[in-house]
């Protein structure tokens, strides 16, 4: 049987929240073991390739579509910032192979922990949003989101200041720099991804 129209932008809202728990267990493990980063980053790819068939199908999909279960903006607002997330996940993966990093540091692995929890949050979240009644349980997630982006900018101030206090070489330095940039802005889009999901809930209560 063919899915209903919303089905459609449901289960694109759930597919793409678990691609990037799965992007971002890989982002971590890459992290913990660089010796397996090119084969990591690999995976990392192709769910990020796969994100972006979800957004493309979504979009053309919403263009079609008359009548739709959120506001047009609402829903494009938030496959594009899911799509976001993956984007830098796939950015930090990318930056570390290319770089061809060699040995971890403890503030970067710290970062990515954190990231992947939000993820973790951030997929129950998108999943959780076609039961708009259970508004509480949702915003609640969204608060949680959005304390795993405030540690995340902690860990990432703190890294970024141990860089230059260990006196760390320039080219290294700003390898790191950029894997640490990379590695905040995804946690910065999932809390974006957050702020959508809080004001539809907040619209349709």
């Amino acid at each position: 049987m063919a899915l209903k129209r919303d089905d459609v932008f449901w289960n694109a809202f759930t597919a793409h929240g678990k691609l990037a728990v799965e992007a971002t267990t890989l982002l971590e493990k890459m992290l913990e073991k660089p010796a397996e980063a090119a084969e990591l980053y690999q995976q990392i790819e192709r769910l990020e390739s796969d994100g972006d068939k979800i957004t493309h199908e979504v979009v053309v999909t919403l263009h079609q579509t008359w009548i739709t279960p959120l506001d047009r903006e609402w829903i494009h607002g938030l496959i594009t910032t899911l799509d976001d997330v993956l984007d830098f996940v796939d950015s930090a993966g990318e930056r570390f192979t290319l770089y061809e990093i060699t040995s971890s540091r403890p503030d970067a692995l710290e970062l990515a922990k954190v990231l992947r929890a939000a993820a973790t949050d951030m997929s129950k979240a998108v999943e959780a949003l076609q039961k708009l009644k259970d508004s509480k349980a949702l915003l609640e997630l969204c608060g949680t989101i959005s304390r795993h982006e405030r540690q995340a900018d902690r860990i990432y101030r703190r890294g970024l200041a141990a860089l230059f206090k260990d006196g760390t070489e320039p080219l290294e330095l700003m390898k790191w720099r950029d894997v640490l940039d990379a590695l905040e802005a995804s946690c910065d889009r999932i809390e974006d991804v957050a702020q959508i999901i809080e004001g539809i809930v907040l619209e349709h209560a």
